[in-house]
């Protein structure tokens, strides 16, 4: 069965951090950019990070950069954001997904992207 799950959400402080993953059973995450998405309340799902299939090369949405790291480690088949200095408009379920194209420099399009999983709650207050 060809499956992501993301992990490593909760509630944590403004200022602080959380690691999320995105663990793939059935198929190999290597050959896929992956992006990491998230959707508020009443929001549109919106694009956060991406990583390339091949080179490692890397998107930021500007609401994000130099705060979020996205990773991959093939061997665990798995993809990592490291979120610091989190703000509580970072509130939202996050979700990975699998690209249709080894990579995106302008940044993930919602329409090229599936084998969605079932999100993890990232939620940021005091």
């Amino acid at each position: 069965q060809v499956q992501l799950v993301e992990s490593g959400g909760g509630l944590v402080q403004p200022g602080g951090s959380l690691r999320l993953s995105c663990a793939a059973s059935g198929f190999t995450l290597d050959y896929y950019a992956i992006g990491w998405f998230r959707q508020a309340p009443g929001k549109e799902r919106e694009g956060v990070s991406c990583i390339s299939s091949s080179d490692g090369s890397t998107y930021y949405a500007d609401s994000v950069k130099g705060r979020f790291t996205i990773s991959r480690d093939n061997a665990k088949n798995t993809v990592y954001l490291q979120m610091n200095s989190l703000k509580p408009e970072d509130t939202a379920v996050y979700y990975c997904a699998t690209g249709l194209k080894g990579a995106y420099i302008a940044g993930p399009p919602l329409a090229d992207f599936g084998s969605w999983g079932q999100g993890t709650q990232v939620t940021v207050s005091s």
